[in-house]
């Protein structure tokens, strides 16, 4: 396939998960338990389509644009399109092509709901992403108010700055991004990886929730 970047692209977004679909055959990226984007396998297991949801009109435009573009493999032929892993669509194109439909499907939720899906930790961390969620039975920050699998006898600090601001999340802060979110995200203990991870998710996250 010629996007070999598309899985690390998409698991980068807030919120996104994925499964495999084995009836279908079919690797498909979510948000909650809605798809906006699979990667549909041929019967020897190697992509066949990339299927995202698209806007009628601009779904239109393409397909006459680009032959690499068809009406949605065994989808909705007005709402979704397929796309040729091995075609002539731009990279640039098709980044922007899978950031629209993840748009169009996370704006189907309610703010509530957009709030509880992107925002798991104050500070910006994916936790859906997290080694230690399952295993230590870590709900996050945001649900424990503070005190996530790493916290004891006190709440994380960046945590309880947020709390006593009345904010949401680090990145909606007049401060951002302050010295005691810097400073954390540096610690040998809960750097990020890579670093400046969780600020540029903080970023993201408030770029989101502004559309």
């Amino acid at each position: 396939m010629k996007y070999i970047w598309i899985d690390e692209y998409l698991m980068s977004l807030p919120a996104v998960t994925k499964d495999f679909k084995k009836e279908w055959n079919w690797i498909r990226y979510m948000i909650d338990d809605k798809m906006f984007t699979a990667i549909c396998l041929d019967s020897n297991g190697d992509p066949h389509y990339i299927t995202l949801k698209s806007e009628p009109l601009e779904s239109e435009f393409l397909r006459k644009e680009y032959d690499d573009i068809i009406p949605g493999y065994y989808m909705n032929k007005t709402h979704w399109i397929s796309i040729n892993p091995n075609g002539i669509v731009p990279d640039e194109l098709m980044k922007e092509l899978l950031d629209k439909s993840y748009t169009l499907i996370l704006n189907g939720f309610s703010k509530k709901k957009q709030h509880e899906l992107l925002i798991t930790a104050y500070c910006g961390l994916r936790c859906n992403a997290c080694d230690w969620r399952e295993p230590c039975h870590c709900n996050g920050c945001v649900s424990t108010k503070g005190y996530a699998f790493h916290c004891e006898n006190e709440p994380c600090p960046v945590a309880t700055c947020v709390i006593n601001k009345g904010i949401d999340f680090c990145g909606m802060c007049e401060e951002f991004p302050c010295k005691v979110l810097q400073d954390y995200s540096c610690d040998k203990e809960h750097g990020d990886n890579p670093p400046g991870a969780r600020i540029e998710t903080c970023r993201l996250i408030s770029s989101i929730l502004k559309k």
